[in-house]
């Protein structure tokens, strides 16, 4: 279901990932009209994601606009060795997604809406799971806000000014 495209972008390529598309319709006297909203991530494949969202009378003017709201929103994360640096939780509304980094080969272990985000993120071996409501928008929303609080050794010695032994 998710359609990938490559683009350049500054130093490196952008792909993006159309997550859900939503039909929405109005019921006039004539008939019913639709409209459609579009849920997109876009990433580099090495630490730079972002999500978006756009809504159109048509598909592809909605997945347009979901991909250039997503490009403003473009955030850095930390991804080391490609798994995540360390557990960590993200909550949007009533959804909880817990990622666990995990070793070399596992792949990304993840339902499709957390899947894309964290494949164009370039996390390549993580375990996801979803806890309370799977709603895609709130599902992406709750894995980018837990990949903004990922930190990595160095960042966490030097706020704390400590060693940390590994």
């Amino acid at each position: 279901m998710a359609e990938d495209r490559t683009e350049m972008h500054g130093e490196g390529t952008l792909e993006d990932a159309v997550v859900k598309v939503f039909r929405n319709a109005k019921v006039v006297k004539g008939g019913r009209r639709f409209s459609f909203a579009a849920l997109v991530a876009v990433g580099d494949r090495n630490g730079t994601v972002g999500i978006g969202y756009g809504k159109a009378n048509e598909v592809p003017p909605a997945v347009e606009k979901a991909i250039k709201d997503a490009k403003k929103n473009l955030k850095k994360i930390t991804v080391v060795n490609d798994s995540l640096p360390h557990e960590v939780h993200g909550k949007c509304r009533a959804t909880d997604v817990i990622m666990l980094p995990a070793g070399p080969g596992t792949g990304v272990i993840a339902g499709s809406s957390a899947r894309a985000v964290l494949e164009l993120a370039g996390v390549r071996n993580v375990l996801t799971k979803v806890y309370g409501s799977r709603s895609p928008k709130n599902v992406v929303k709750a894995v980018m806000n837990g990949l903004l609080k990922l930190r990595n050794k160095e960042t966490v010695e030097t706020l704390r000014g400590v060693q940390i032994e590994a």
